[in-house]
């Protein structure tokens, strides 16, 4: 029986029972570590509280760097990693908790000491020789290895690790990046990246960010991948196999641009890669200037996945797109990789300005305006998205449903609103502004619509908010 109390977001609770694997962590919060005078700080939360996935992320500190050094045998399905993450703790800790869903942890230190560690689900529980200060910087080291697992999202489609017929595919939204590094899997914590990648030489491994080195040692290569952007993890990617790749330039500033095309998927893909440059040039010309320093595209096979995904730098796409999903993200660049939601209820700022993108883009090139599709999706909209009136965009009814046309085609009718309401001049100034204001950061549906309101304060959007973004049901014709 341990009795003594330990705090969790803040409230105190008591343990009445602990099972044997635990006490020794348990008895080591209440007499101290080894070679300490007692504990002063309390165990990090094992969750930030997130309205649909309240495990992800954890409480009690920020990470500022991950630096991964991995090795993958696709034969063996095998991945062997060392995690070196560098954070600043934002209270007294005795403890602290790291995402990690399967693999073996063979050995945790922290500032290089050996460190106490303890799994349980999701979590990896540290335990440092000494409590770390509020606002100390401290460096947690893990050595993992095993087989990465496949997650099913609570909407049925799958993210992690998924093996491909010629490597792997690691996604991570919203949750799946835990299943191949330890780490804060909240979009709410982002940091820089250094990825070192070490596979068969015969195969290529892409990820976030700028190449930085390629080597050749003993029938493998290492490609070291550098992010010096903050990104959340659920937009890193790691896509082994074989790839062609080409290095153009593109965009208004001339940005280099890593493209990695499956040969399987090189000659349907051709085409619509090679407008990437003009894309680029008119996302910079309507949406600001590109929030980062290279650009790029991974297109794998079509089986490999069952979506595209905006990863940071370089979105995903499971073989040969189209031009209506490149711009759609490689919008999603400036609006959720740049400017990341603070939890998963405000993944319709992620996709309203995306899926509008799209409508910007037809418009712009021949198409039906952004008005004539508007029109469309409100008068025959349920013909194509059954659910389209199933739930306010900036409230989806649960976890399965983040990702559910709600959010992405009436979050787009959202901003059309917005249009309607400020006229083109104003509008494309919030536009831009919004990618500004919150470059690199966090925002949420709060900060957006006060931040609308400060750019128009002679507008009211009054049933704006409450008809279309917060409303049930089928709004009233505008």
């Amino acid at each position: 029986m341990v009795s003594c109390p330990h705090r969790i977001s803040g409230v105190s609770r008591f343990a009445p029972v602990v099972p044997a694997a635990l006490l020794v962590l348990a008895l080591t919060s209440c007499t101290g570590a080894p070679g300490g005078g007692g504990v002063h700080g309390t165990p990090g939360g094992t969750g930030v509280r997130d309205p649909y996935f309240p495990k992800a992320g954890n409480g009690g500190y920020d990470v500022g760097h991950y630096a991964l050094d991995l090795t993958y045998d696709p034969a063996r399905h095998h991945l062997t990693g060392t995690a070196e993450i560098t954070a600043k703790a934002a209270e007294d800790l005795s403890a602290f908790d790291l995402d990690l869903k399967g693999l073996t942890v063979e050995a945790v230190t922290v500032e290089g000491s050996p460190a106490r560690f303890h799994r349980a689900g999701q979590e990896l529980t540290v335990r440092p020789r000494r409590d770390l200060d509020r606002g100390e910087t401290f460096r947690v080291t893990v050595r993992y290895a095993g087989t990465p697992l496949t997650l099913t999202d609570p909407d049925g489609s799958q993210e992690g690790w998924l093996r491909t017929a010629d490597g792997a595919l690691a996604l991570g939204e919203p949750t799946g990046s835990m299943t191949w590094y330890p780490g804060n899997h909240h979009p709410s914590d982002k940091a820089s990246y250094d990825i070192s990648v070490t596979v068969p030489k015969e195969l290529t491994a892409v990820s976030n960010g700028e190449l930085r080195g390629e080597t050749t040692h003993d029938g493998t290569r290492t490609f070291v991948w550098h992010t010096a952007e903050p990104m959340a993890s659920y937009v890193t990617t790691l896509a082994i196999g074989r790839f062609d790749v080409s290095r153009p330039t593109v965009g208004r500033r001339r940005l280099p641009a890593y493209v990695a095309v499956d040969p399987v998927s090189a000659a349907d893909s051709e085409e619509v890669l090679g407008r990437l440059p003009e894309i680029m040039d008119w996302l910079e010309l309507n949406l600001g200037p590109y929030p980062f320093s290279s650009t790029g595209v991974i297109v794998d096979r079509e089986d490999d996945a069952g979506y595209a995904l905006e990863t940071q730098n370089r979105p995903v796409f499971p073989g040969p797109t189209d031009i209506r999903t490149l711009v759609h993200e490689l919008a999603h660049q400036w609006f959720g990789d740049s400017v990341t939601p603070k939890s998963w209820r405000d993944m319709w700022l992620n996709e309203s300005f995306a899926t509008y993108a799209e409508w910007l883009w037809f418009e712009d090139h021949g198409g039906d305006t952004a008005q004539e599709t508007f029109e469309e999706l409100y008068d025959h909209g349920e013909d194509e998205y059954e659910d389209l009136w199933d739930f306010p965009p900036a409230e989806p009814s649960s976890a399965a449903h983040i990702s559910d046309s709600p959010v992405y085609q009436r979050g787009a009718m959202v901003l059309h609103r917005i249009r309607q309401t400020v006229g083109d001049d104003a509008f494309y100034d919030i536009v831009q502004g919004w990618a500004t204001a919150h470059r690199h950061g966090n925002a949420d549906t709060d900060d957006f619509t006060a931040f609308v309101e400060r750019q128009a304060p002679d507008e009211d959007f009054a049933g704006v908010w409450e008809d279309w973004l917060y409303g049930d049901g089928k709004p009233g014709r505008p």
